[in-house]
């Protein structure tokens, strides 16, 4: 019962807090001198549409897309022209490796542009060819994380998986023959889908820990209103009654062989994440669908491909809207992002943000420490079993408040409403 009120506060928390009012031309944000930050680069092609994702991505169209990366790489030129500068990229989608010529030109660029030697970049497992994955490699990936969803045959063809990416037989050998092409290589899996069984996850576990994967990101469903009723129609109801038993019952099975980098991600020896968000407080997002976050305020681009196109021309960037923090919800967006990545140390805390920072969150902190969620050690807040759990309900929903802000500017009219040539 408790769990489910948590999910209705944090629901309502995080549907208050992602409102963004503003649309059209924004002024350009500018670097803070001397800081680098992360360049994530969001490429929105997919060769078939899942129904539980919420993320920007659309059907995929050659021609539309030589003219998007195109665009892209406008608007990564601009940021540098500007001052930015970046220590890591990732590329997330959609599926970034969808054209991979294009693709390697742009990570040509950044690497040319900002020296960029820690790249991550996402694809699925019809794309682990032996020569996409030579390719990848001399591009310098040092991560790559793979789109598998689900070692289930019954569940990956109700999520339109099975045809287009492969079965789990199929899925298995390419892993074997990535598994050691890359410092790291990620496995994204999802648990409590509609219809998933504890069998199902027992399978998934056994798998992960044959293939000794180096590392696993299992996420727990995160459905926006739209999603829901695709799923609904194409996998039946998202029930979250059974959520923490999942959660639970995949700790248990990887413990021993792996470490916990955040919440929900699992690491066999150091690895990179893909969490950005705990390693960066800051971050700057190109491409149609892409968020930043720079100085207390989040930025979206825009989700209309030819409207990114025509915004990018005007004003030498995508942004379209944005949404300042309060103070407050600066300081409680640290406090998380950095929980989710399993503590939080209080002497960076009061460095980054004031001797002032714990009194500003007592309230969270007294509560967190009185569920059980958190202990002090020496000088850090420690999430502990109990705690990566709610931290974990804390996330999701969050992003799924995320994800409800992305149908939403899916469906409204772009923003600049500009001919952009070539579409």
């Amino acid at each position: 019962m408790f769990d489910q009120v948590m999910t209705a506060v944090l629901g309502h928390i995080a549907r208050d807090a992602l409102s963004f009012d503003d649309r059209g031309m924004l002024p350009t944000p500018l670097p803070q001198p001397g800081h680098r930050y992360l360049l994530y680069i969001h490429i929105p092609f997919c060769e078939s549409l899942c129904p539980f994702c919420s993320f920007h991505r659309i059907h995929y169209d050659e021609t539309l897309a030589l003219t998007y990366f195109e665009a892209l790489r406008r608007e990564i030129t601009g940021y540098h022209e500007r001052g930015f500068r970046f220590s890591e990229a990732y590329v997330g989608g959609g599926t970034p490796t969808v054209n991979l010529d294009q693709l390697l030109v742009t990570l040509d660029l950044i690497r040319s542009l900002f020296g960029i030697e820690q790249i991550s970049v996402e694809t699925n497992p019809n794309h682990l060819r032996e020569s996409t994955i030579g390719q990848l490699r001399a591009a310098g990936i040092k991560r790559l994380s793979v789109g598998v969803q689900s070692f289930d045959d019954g569940l990956l063809a109700r999520m339109n998986r099975l045809g287009p990416y492969g079965s789990a037989a199929q899925i298995i050998e390419r892993l074997r023959v990535a598994n050691d092409a890359f410092e790291t290589l990620n496995v994204d899996l999802i648990f409590n889908l509609p219809g998933q069984t504890l069998a199902s996850i027992e399978r998934d576990l056994e798998i992960v820990r044959s293939l000794a994967l180096k590392q696993v990101s299992w996420y727990p469903l995160m459905a926006s209103n739209s999603s829901r009723v695709q799923m609904q129609q194409a996998m039946g109801e998202v029930d979250f009654s059974r959520e923490r038993a999942l959660y639970e019952r995949i700790n248990d099975g990887l413990a021993g062989d792996y470490e916990l980098s955040s919440v929900w991600c699992f690491s066999r020896d150091a690895a990179m994440i893909d969490e950005y968000i705990i390693n960066h407080e800051q971050y700057i997002g190109v491409g149609s669908g892409s968020f930043s976050y720079l100085n207390g305020v989040l930025y979206a681009t825009s989700f209309s491909i030819p409207g990114y196109g025509a915004t990018v021309d005007r004003q030498g960037h995508g942004l379209t809207r944005h949404l300042p923090f309060s103070r407050r919800e600066q300081l409680r967006y640290y406090l998380m992002t950095n929980l989710f990545g399993l503590s939080l140390s209080r002497d960076v805390a009061r460095s980054r943000w004031g001797p002032g920072f714990e009194r500003s969150l007592w309230l969270e902190i007294a509560s967190s420490r009185l569920l059980g969620m958190v202990r002090i050690e020496d000088d850090r807040l420690v999430l502990t079993r109990r705690g990566r759990y709610y931290l974990l309900i804390a996330m999701r929903e969050f992003l799924t408040g995320v994800n409800n802000v992305r149908d939403q500017m899916r469906d409204e009219p772009d923003p600049i409403r500009l001919k952009w040539p070539g579409v």
